[in-house]
C-alpha cells in the first residue's frame, strides 16, 4: 500500500451552526463544502470535515487527541483566542522540540496551537 497524503480529518459536532461560527468567525477557516449535517473546512494541507454523527443515528464523542493547528506565532494566536473568550487548558507549554498551547471547541474536541522552533 502506499499512503499518498491525508485527505481530511473528522471532529464530531452536536451542533453544525454553533461548530461552523467557531471555525469559521474564531478560527478564521474557510468553508470549502457545506450540508446539513456536515461541514468541511480548508485546514493548511488538509480538510477538516466537521460531521453532526446524530444525522446517521451514531452517538456523539469528542476527540481527546488533539489536532495541532501550525501558527506563526503560538503566543499571539493565544492572546487573539482569549480575546475572543476561548479558553486554554493550562499554560503554554515549550517542549525543547516545540511551542503548544492546548483549547477546545465548543464540542470539547482538543485543539492545539503549536509550532516547531526548527522552522
Amino acid at each position: 500500500m502506499q499512503v499518498e497524503h491525508v485527505d481530511f480529518v473528522s471532529f464530531l459536532t452536536r451542533d453544525i451552526g454553533r461548530a461552523k461560527r467557531f471555525y469559521t468567525e474564531v478560527l478564521g477557516l474557510e468553508v470549502e463544502t457545506e450540508g446539513e449535517s456536515d461541514l468541511e473546512l480548508r485546514c493548511g494541507q488538509v480538510t477538516l470535515d466537521i460531521f453532526d454523527p446524530s444525522s446517521i443515528g451514531q452517538p456523539f464523542a469528542p476527540s481527546p487527541a488533539g489536532l495541532a493547528l501550525r501558527v506563526p506565532d503560538v503566543d499571539a494566536a493565544r492572546a487573539e483566542l482569549e480575546a475572543d473568550g476561548v479558553e486554554f487548558d493550562g499554560e503554554t507549554i515549550q517542549t525543547g522540540v516545540c511551542k503548544q498551547a492546548w483549547f477546545k471547541d465548543p464540542d470539547g474536541n482538543a485543539l492545539m496551537l503549536h509550532r516547531r522552533y526548527d522552522v
